[in-house]
C-alpha cells in the first residue's frame, strides 16, 4: 500500500562518554562556536546497518560491501552484485558517411531501467543517490535528514591515552601508545522530513514501518568500542493528513538547550513548543507521536498519553 503522507520530526541520539560521529582526526565534530554536531551520514549509516541485519531480504546499496578478496566493491560492481548485470536496450545507429553510410542495431546501457533497478533498494528510495559509475544518475530521495546538533548545555570533549599490547614495528622496545577522544555528554538532534512525491518509486507503508523502526533502534543496535554509550533516545513523528499543504518548521528551533533538564538522573524533554505547533495546525495533522527511552528519559508537555511509546 502506497504511503502518501508528509512527515516532519526529529531523532535524538544520546552519547555519554562516547564519540557518536568522529572526524578523520578522531575528534567529535564541532561547529566554529564549539558546539558538537554529527553529520546526517552518521544516522543514515546506523539506519542502513539496521536494515542490513534485521531485514536481510531488503536490498541496501550504499553500504560498504566486499568482494571475495576482501576489497570494497565499486559502484558498478555493486550493481552487478544486486542485479546480476547492467540492463541494456537495442537502438538503431548510423555508421559511416555518404554511400558507405548504413544503419546498424547496437546494444547500449538502458539508463532508465538502471534507475528503476536502483530504486528497488530501500536506502536509495528513502535517501536518494548520486550514481557516478558506468553512467550518471541522480535520484532525489523522499527522506531528508539534517545534521544532528548537540542540544545539551555543555560540549565537554576529553581524551585518554590507550596502550596497545603490540609494537608498531618488529624490534621496537615499546608497545604502541594511542589516544581516544570522547564527548562527556551529548544529545544530538537530527531534524528530518519525509515527502513521498520526491521519489519516482512510491514509498509503501511497509517501507515507512521499517524506516521508523530503524530510526528508533538503529543507533543503539550499532555497537562498537568507540560508540559504546551512544544510543537512540527520542523520536518525534508528526504525520500530516494526505491533503495537507502546510510546511512545518525545523524541529531544532523548537527544542532548545534551556528545555533540557535532569530529574533523578533522567533527562527531561520539555516539548511545549512542539505541542503548541501541533495544536496550531491540528486540522492538518493526522498523528503526533513520541517514542523515547522510558528508563532514562521523561517527557513533559508532549502529546496525549496514548501517543507516548517506548523506543523498543
Amino acid at each position: 500500500m502506497e504511503f502518501n503522507n508528509r512527515v516532519f520530526g526529529c531523532v535524538v541520539v544520546k552519547s555519554i562518554n562516547s564519540n557518536y560521529n568522529a572526524d578523520f582526526s578522531g575528534q567529535p565534530r564541532t561547529l566554529p562556536d564549539g558546539t558538537v554536531y554529527a553529520t546526517d551520514k552518521a544516522l543514515k549509516y546506523a539506519i542502513r546497518n539496521y536494515w542490513m541485519k534485521m531485514f536481510p531480504s531488503e536490498k541496501i546499496f550504499y553500504f560498504t560491501q566486499y568482494d571475495d578478496n576482501g576489497n570494497p566493491l565499486t559502484l558498478d560492481n555493486l550493481v552487478i552484485r544486486h542485479f546480476g548485470m547492467f540492463p541494456t536496450k537495442k537502438i538503431q545507429q548510423e555508421k559511416g558517411k555518404g554511400k558507405t553510410k548504413k544503419v546498424e542495431e547496437v546494444e547500449v546501457l538502458d539508463k532508465v531501467s538502471l534507475k528503476n533497478k536502483l530504486l528497488e533498494c530501500i536506502d536509495i528510495k528513502c535517501f536518494g543517490a548520486t550514481y557516478a559509475g558506468k553512467t550518471n544518475i541522480s535520484i532525489h530521495g523522499a527522506v531528508q535528514i539534517n545534521h544532528g546538533i548537540n542540544i545539551w548545555k555543555e560540549n565537554n570533549i576529553f581524551s585518554e591515552q590507550i596502550k596497545s599490547p603490540v609494537a608498531t614495528e618488529e624490534g621496537d622496545e615499546m608497545t604502541t601508545i594511542g589516544r581516544s577522544v570522547k564527548l562527556q555528554e551529548g544529545h544530538y538532534l537530527h531534524h528530518f522530513s519525509i515527502n513521498p512525491i520526491n521519489t519516482e518509486n512510491k514509498l509503501t507503508s511497509e517501507d515507512i514501518a521499517k524506516l521508523k523502526e530503524a530510526m528508533c533502534k538503529g543507533v543503539t543496535y550499532y555497537d562498537s568500542a568507540a560508540k559504546a554509550g551512544t544510543d537512540n533516545e527520542l523520536l518525534i513523528w508528526i504525520q500530516l493528513k494526505k491533503e495537507s499543504k502546510i510546511v512545518l518548521p525545523n524541529i531544532n528551533s523548537l527544542i532548545k538547550k534551556e528545555q533540557l533538564t535532569k530529574e533523578n538522573s533522567k533527562l527531561v524533554f520539555d516539548l511545549s513548543e512542539v505541542s503548541n505547533l501541533v495544536k496550531k495546525y491540528e486540522k492538518d495533522i493526522e498523528k503526533y507521536e513520541v517514542y523515547y527511552q522510558k528508563e532514562n528519559t521523561k517527557i513533559i508537555n508532549g502529546p496525549v498519553a496514548q501517543d507516548h511509546f517506548d523506543l523498543n
